[in-house]
C-alpha cells in the first residue's frame, strides 16, 4: 500500500520495516498481482458502464502514467508531456463522478487512436453528449476551438473555449483524485513488464476506496 500511493524507492520502505531493499521488491513483485486479482470485482463491468453513459452528458479525458525512459522503448514517448510513459482515459458523469477508467496503452497513441485502442469509443457513442479537450479533435465530441493558422480566434469562439474548459474541469479533478496514488503520477521504477499488474492494482484499490465511500 505504501507502494502503490506514494511510490517511495524501495530502499526508503525497507528502511520503514527495518529489512533489505531485495525483501521490499521481492514482497512487491508477490503480492501486486494478488491485489490486482481480489481488487477487480470493485471495477465496474462493461454492463454497468454502459447504463451510466447511455444518454447522459459525459467528459472525456486522457491521462499519463509516467514510467522511466527504457533503451528500445521509443513507443513510450509522449510528444504532448515530453517524457515516456503509458496513456489512460478517464470518463466521468457531468459531475465528475468517475464511470470507467481504460486500460493503459503506450504513450505515442493520443487523442482519437488511444480512444479507438482503449476500447472506449463504442461505449461513448451511447451518450447523449461527450466534453472532451482538443485532442479528440473530429471525433464529434463537444471541443475546444482550435486558433487557426496565422489567426486568431474571435470572441465568440473564445467565449465557447471558456465555456468548454469550465465543463471539463471535473473531469480533471477526478484524474488529479486518481492520481493521489503516486504510482500513477511519478516515475515507475520497476521493469516495464511488470507495469500492467502495478496500474490495475492501484486502479482497483482506487475503485475499492470509491465503492466503500459511497456505500
Amino acid at each position: 500500500m505504501i507502494y502503490l500511493r506514494r511510490n517511495h524507492v524501495q530502499d526508503v520502505i525497507g528502511e520503514l520495516y527495518g529489512v533489505s531493499q531485495a525483501t521490499i521488491s521481492r514482497i512487491i513483485s508477490i503480492l501486486t498481482p494478488l491485489v490486482r486479482a481480489a481488487t477487480a470485482c470493485e471495477i465496474p463491468t462493461r454492463e454497468q458502464v454502459e447504463e451510466r453513459i447511455a444518454g447522459r452528458v459525459v467528459l472525456l479525458d486522457g491521462a499519463l502514467a509516467p514510467v522511466w525512459s527504457w533503451a528500445g522503448h521509443r513507443e513510450l514517448w509522449a510528444g504532448k508531456h515530453r517524457t515516456t510513459g503509458l496513456n489512460f482515459q478517464v470518463v466521468t458523469d457531468a459531475f465528475g463522478q468517475v464511470i470507467t477508467i481504460s486500460r493503459p496503452i503506450e504513450g505515442c497513441a493520443h487523442g482519437m487512436r488511444a480512444l479507438e485502442e482503449s476500447g472506449l469509443k463504442e461505449l461513448l457513442a451511447l451518450a447523449d453528449a461527450v466534453f472532451a479537450d482538443k485532442g479528440y479533435k473530429g471525433s464529434g465530441y463537444f471541443t475546444p476551438r482550435k486558433k487557426p493558422a496565422g489567426g486568431e480566434l474571435t470572441e465568440a469562439q473564445k467565449r465557447y473555449n471558456t465555456q468548454i474548459s469550465a465543463i471539463r474541469a471535473s473531469v480533471e479533478r477526478a484524474i488529479a483524485n486518481i492520481k493521489a496514488w503516486r504510482i500513477l503520477h511519478t516515475d515507475y521504477r520497476r521493469p516495464l513488464r511488470t507495469f500492467q499488474d502495478t496500474f490495475h492494482a492501484a486502479i482497483g484499490l482506487y475503485w475499492f476506496k470509491l465503492n466503500r465511500r459511497s456505500a
